[in-house]
């Protein structure tokens, strides 16, 4: 086998390693990618079965209603994700401005095991 590096473990780098390493190797999950089409279609049918079925139609009539509104709720969801993951993208941005300004308030944490963390355990019977 080859000689592979290790990935060095989180607990070891600085707040500052951390930030460098960026989106190293992450994707974006499958349903953040696809949650606006899937909770969109939903109740874009959901309302026009709804809409039919309170004014006493066959749930499916009308399609045209159906499709406008699955296409309307979809590009509202889709404008509401870009918003956000551009409000979440500043907000990263102020975070990592104010990590590389104040180094000194983000020190290395020192590493210990888990058996030095929990305290010992003196059954009760």
């Amino acid at each position: 086998m080859a000689n592979a590096e290790a990935p060095t473990p989180a607990s070891h780098l600085s707040a500052q390693e951390l930030l460098k390493l960026g989106n190293n190797g992450r994707e974006i999950p499958v349903l953040n990618k696809v949650w606006p089409i899937v909770i969109g279609t939903f109740f874009g049918v959901g309302s026009g079965v709804f809409i039919n079925f309170q004014t006493r139609r066959p749930v499916f009539s009308g399609i045209q209603k159906h499709v406008l509104l699955t296409a309307g709720f979809i590009g509202a969801l889709t404008y509401v994700q870009k918003q956000r993951d551009s409000y979440l993208a500043e907000k990263d941005a102020v975070y990592r401005h104010y990590v590389e300004l104040h180094p000194e308030d983000f020190p290395v944490p020192e590493r210990r095991k888990i058996g030095d963390i929990l305290e010992p355990w003196i059954p009760v019977r």
